[in-house]
């Protein structure tokens, strides 16, 4: 029974970058001719909310939504989530329909044409690097001021650890909601690590659970309420997440 999971995972493993890159193959002309110029971007991320359906429903994941607030369509947003699994990306794109901008590690780049795409369209960041990190926030004003939102991975990565139900958040987020004055949208994501976590021989298809939170206003904050506004958003995803955990 043990080597017929091991098979199962093996291949379905495998089955996620095929998944990733027909739509890409697919699209391909139209992906181009959308990053060519910054206002194609709209058009670039309605194409990648469709690859990032089609690679969910492939892999045999389903999804449920739910929202305690709804986004205004003119305004910019920080979008912050637990980050547990690839499919993280993937579920961002599909929970949220205001298009919106990734900052994301570098590494991803690595990943054939994925990665040809990931580096022209996200704000890139190498952690190790102090000159990076503030190359981010240029990046980012930018985006802001054509009307685009900014999602970050506060955890700064998946934890090593599986049994950490959420990490300690990094600062980058919310030192650019401050600047930028952008609502704070907290998102929980509940069954990504379960369904497909970077533990090899491990997930399958089913439910994945998303809660958009109450927004947290950073209007006529500073820098002083850097640390509050952090430990705000870490503390209602992390009530969040043990409360999924009670209803499996």
């Amino acid at each position: 029974m043990r080597g017929i999971k091991i098979i199962f995972w093996s291949v379905w493993r495998v089955w996620l970058y095929v998944l990733m890159t027909i739509p890409i193959l697919i699209m391909f002309p139209f992906l181009v001719a959308s990053i060519l110029t910054e206002s194609g971007y709209s058009y670039f991320f309605k194409m990648a909310r469709i690859w990032a359906k089609v690679i969910l429903f492939g892999m045999g994941f389903y999804y449920k939504i739910e929202k305690d607030q709804e986004l205004e369509q003119h305004q910019s947003y920080m979008f912050v989530a637990n980050h547990t699994s690839m499919v993280d990306i993937m579920l961002m794109l599909v929970s949220v329909k205001k298009p919106f901008v990734f900052v994301g590690k570098k590494e991803l780049v690595k990943i054939p044409l994925f990665g040809f795409f990931y580096k022209r369209t996200c704000i890139l960041v190498d952690r190790t690097s102090s000159r990076s990190k503030h190359g981010v926030f240029e990046r980012a004003q930018k985006r802001i001021d054509q009307g685009l939102s900014i999602c970050i991975f506060p955890e700064g990565g998946v934890p090593s650890d599986e049994s950490i139900v959420l990490d300690s958040f990094k600062d980058g987020a919310f030192r650019l909601a401050i600047d930028h004055q952008l609502s704070i949208v907290p998102i929980a994501f509940a069954d990504n690590k379960k369904r497909y976590s970077y533990t090899i021989f491990s997930g399958s298809p089913g439910l994945l659970r998303v809660k958009i939170l109450p927004f947290i206003e950073t209007a006529g904050k500073t820098m002083a309420d850097k640390n509050s506004l952090k430990d705000q958003a870490w503390k209602v995803i992390h009530k969040q997440l043990l409360e999924f955990q009670k209803k499996k």
